[in-house]
């Protein structure tokens, strides 16, 4: 009886080669399982036609968009989650609704064996899985690129009979992308001394050909989920795409990055963010209004966590649901609307509100005002000196002493 193999398939050539590989050295029937988390570069008719053309026995494309979103992206943004200082992980939180998706297609047809086609030196081989481990734990794993003989995509390609410089091969970059983002690597980016092409960008016009008049856009929230734009409600998917589209057409949201992979090698991805880096901005800025300093301390020193268990594929970990809970706390009071201002690849805050807000014009005032006795500061600075003083007073008696010391010393 032959193995029945699911294969994560983007339609690109390493996964068309793993579909032909697959057969011929597992004798596996294999079935094909593409998600649909909203990219921006894919024609997922073309994706299934691919599947076929290369042998397989079906291709599943999964309508992933509003989980994707809801259920991982949305509740990144809460955690605050930035990696390498600047990604916000467009990749990674793609990946477990990915993988979770194959997980539950694969069951649901009786499959033997889960199959990617991700390389030896990425960080995705251990995203999908340690999903995979998480959700099928006795299912077998195949990775053609950690088995298979071929030493680059040029053999690949000799593989499949293809020309060097036919199809995607005309790409120079490797890209991944969906609602939230677009990746760049490879060609010439692996010079990380050398700028990337304007060409090369799918979601952000150049800041230097952006229009010539800022933009204002109003975003709004609920328990710090986005729920409005200008204060039209809007779905999830619906308002990525407004945002995108706002934010892409005044340049903003790109990074160049050199980030620290799973695997230990440096490695240089481009991203473009659009209506992530408007929805990280807006977030923060709502949190600063309507948090005490204690809670937004222990939500910056969570976030880094919070980054670093998505981009090492620990999502479906007791971890993460600890961590969601606690900033699920923390979100219950974070609505409101900021207001930003878009110009040639700039973002800047030019408003925020929120029912909920701590920010309180009669404390803040430099006024005259009834709500705060500025004479009230003096025992307050005693009081909250008063461990410094004690230091002072110390180091001040041991320099007297040292002091008595040298004198006697000489003398």
């Amino acid at each position: 009886m032959s193995k029945t193999v699911v294969l994560a398939f983007s339609g690109g050539l390493d996964t068309t080669a793993a579909v032909r590989w697959l057969r011929e050295h597992y004798g596996a029937r294999v079935f094909c399982y593409t998600a649909d988390v909203g990219q921006v570069d894919q024609d997922l008719a073309l994706v299934k036609r691919r599947a076929r053309d290369a042998g397989a026995d079906g291709c599943y494309v999964d309508d992933l968009r509003d989980a994707f979103l809801e259920d991982v992206a949305f509740p990144t943004l809460k955690a605050g989650a930035v990696y390498a200082r600047k990604y916000l992980l467009g990749t990674a939180i793609a990946r477990p609704v990915t993988a979770a998706g194959q997980v539950a297609y694969a069951k649901q047809i009786g499959a033997d064996a889960l199959a990617h086609g991700c390389t030896g030196k990425g960080n995705d081989q251990v995203r999908f899985e340690l999903t995979y481990h998480a959700l099928a734990p006795r299912m077998q794993i195949i990775a053609p690129w950690r088995e298979w003989a071929f030493k680059g995509r040029g053999e690949i390609l000799e593989y499949l009979g293809l020309d060097r410089c036919g199809g995607e091969t005309g790409v120079e970059f490797s890209r991944d992308s969906n609602l939230w983002h677009c990746s760049h690597e490879g060609g010439c980016l692996e010079d990380p001394a050398r700028p990337p092409p304007d060409d090369m960008f799918l979601m952000t016009n150049s800041p230097a050909a952006a229009p010539d008049v800022p933009q204002r856009v109003a975003i709004g929230f609920e328990s710090g989920k986005p729920t409005h734009v200008d204060g039209v409600p809007l779905e999830p998917v619906t308002l990525l795409k407004v945002l995108n589209e706002t934010a892409g057409l005044n340049g903003v949201g790109r990074a160049d990055v050199v980030e620290d992979r799973l695997v230990g090698m440096k490695s240089r991805g481009v991203y473009e963010t659009p209506g992530g880096t408007l929805l990280y901005l807006a977030h923060r800025e709502l949190e600063q209004l309507v948090l005490d300093r204690k809670t937004l301390s222990l939500k910056d020193d969570l976030a880094s966590r919070y980054a670093d268990l998505l981009y090492e594929g620990r999502w479906w970990s007791v971890e993460r649901e600890a961590l969601d809970a606690l900033v699920e706390v923390t979100q219950r009071t974070v609505t409101g609307t900021v207001e930003l201002e878009l110009y040639k690849g700039s973002v800047s805050v030019t408003g925020r509100w929120s029912p909920w807000s701590l920010y309180s014009r009669e404390y803040a005032t430099f006024e005259g005002d009834s709500e705060f006795n500025q004479s009230d500061a003096q025992g307050f600075i005693r009081l909250f000196g008063l461990p410094l003083k004690r230091l002072g007073e110390r180091a001040a008696r041991a320099d007297g002493a040292l002091t008595r010391g040298v004198e006697r010393r000489r003398a």
